[in-house]
């Protein structure tokens, strides 16, 4: 007889274990299915070792730059294989982690493939055989994996995913980085502070061309300026791999191709949703160029099933895909009966996003073109970091924080940043946007001295023309 549950979730990564748990706080039955490691790509082969990787080149950097802030350090070198080490000892805490979770909430875990039969049956086909289990309601969060070239599919030797480059046998002397999202400009940060030569090419005409374009033209001339060569609208005609190495042809902004050698490439062009052979299909699910389209709920229009994370329209962010799976959870709860629980539906204009490389990058909100686009009159405030103490004394002046505001209420359209920590800063703006807070409770708030959050206080100011400290 099959395992009958109140919800199966189909992926254990940040959406999938997240919604796991917030449905057996709820007292919901609840089972999760995991093909490969708990925890998914973001705790095992995404954002958590890559932060280690990255923090690793970190402290290389500062030891390089002992000097600048009175040390001396000497015989510095850089272990590759002690710091993937160390990358790998974070990812297995993590999912141990979750694995605790899972027993702390009274979760079934299925390990194995999952396949829907319908909208309430799974067939799980694990190392043990394959058996069914059944669930008033099943949340799909499968999640994403890296996008091929077409002509050039990854080998994991010459051509590397993200997975291939967390753990490389060997370190890149020429690195090939192809595309400038968030991926590709954090690896491409990583092997230049471990001292890699690094290209970036990038199709579109600025890098990490999600951000405002003030952003990407500030996070261009530093990288150039830490001796990377970056390389905009600028295709790539052919990847070949050789035993040596890679040759490139490179289609440059002027039209013309040339052909260039490197020792690796690592392709990040974007991810494609693991939605294939699952079901969907047999259970009816509306699909949009393989994603799973849902409401701000996390409903697919099928009675009963659910999706959220990389599966789903983007953005494609951890933190995204844990907010849909209480959203999902509290929803099914109160299909159930719960009448206690309010799901809170997705604010795409509230979701933080942020880029660990050097300098960091961090923003919420619209962009400046974006918002003028929306039909916005806006009015604009930029603070550097120069102008602020702490970021003098910590001896990381470089960057500048930026906000915009609806001129006729005044509402925090969007904050972007590049700098130290602006990946720990961005959340006060995202705190405030939530909130629906306008210049004027921003302006009237304390920020404490000294720290980094007061150039939020005074980008603010700056928008207004009240900066004090520029």
């Amino acid at each position: 007889m099959a395992s009958q549950y109140d919800v199966i979730v189909l992926g254990s990564g940040p959406g999938g274990y997240v919604a796991a748990i917030r449905c057996a706080q709820l007292g919901l039955k609840t089972a999760i299915v995991e093909r490969e490691n708990l925890g998914g790509i973001c705790l095992n082969w995404g954002c958590i070792p890559t932060k280690a990787l990255l923090r690793s080149a970190e402290i290389f950097h500062y030891m390089q730059h002992a000097k600048d802030y009175g040390l001396i350090a000497k015989e510095i070198e850089a272990d590759l294989a002690a710091v993937v080490k160390r990358s790998r000892g974070v990812a297995k805490q993590l999912n141990q982690g979750v694995t605790h979770l899972m027993k702390k909430n009274k979760i079934t875990v299925h390990m194995g493939e999952g396949t829907l039969k319908n909208a309430t049956t799974l067939e799980v086909k694990g190392d043990k055989g394959s058996e069914t289990i059944t669930g008033k309601h099943i949340i799909v969060a499968t999640g994403a994996r890296a996008r091929d070239l077409p002509f050039a599919p990854a080998d994991g030797k010459r051509i590397w995913t993200y997975r291939h480059a967390m753990v490389p046998a060997e370190m890149p002397s020429r690195l090939l980085v192809i595309g400038s999202g968030a991926i590709g400009i954090e690896f491409a940060s990583f092997y230049n502070d471990m001292g890699a030569d690094v290209t970036v090419v990038e199709m579109l005409d600025r890098i990490v061309p999600v951000e405002d374009a003030e952003i990407s033209a500030f996070l261009e001339k530093s990288l150039t300026k830490q001796g990377m060569n970056i390389r905009t609208a600028t295709g790539l005609e052919e990847l070949k791999a050789t035993e040596k190495g890679i040759t490139a042809r490179i289609k440059g902004q002027d039209g013309k191709v040339s052909s260039e050698e490197f020792s690796h490439a690592i392709v990040a062009i974007g991810i494609q949703p693991n939605t294939e052979n699952i079901g969907l299909d047999t259970a009816g699910v509306q699909m949009d160029r393989g994603f799973i389209q849902i409401d701000d709920f996390g409903r697919t229009g099928v009675k009963g099933l659910w999706a959220i994370g990389d599966c789903v329209p983007g953005p494609w962010l951890a933190h995204k895909a844990s907010h849909e799976g209480v959203t999902a959870a509290e929803s099914i709860a109160r299909e159930l009966g719960n009448k206690d629980v309010h799901p809170h539906r997705l604010d795409r204009n509230a979701i933080p996003g942020c880029t660990y490389c050097h300098p960091q990058i961090a923003s919420v909100g619209l962009t400046e073109a974006k918002a003028k686009e929306a039909g916005h009159d806006v009015k604009v405030g930029n603070f550097p970091f120069i102008g602020n103490g702490k970021a003098i004394a910590l001896g990381e002046a470089e960057g500048f924080i930026k906000t915009v505001f609806d001129t006729t209420t005044g509402e925090l359209l969007g904050a972007h940043m590049i700098g130290a920590e602006v990946t720990e800063l961005i959340q006060g703006y995202t705190i405030g946007k939530t909130l629906e807070t306008t210049e004027a409770e921003l302006m009237n708030t304390i920020f404490p001295h000294p720290t980094l959050s007061e150039m939020m206080h005074e980008s603010v100011l700056s928008a207004y023309g009240k900066t004090i400290h520029m």
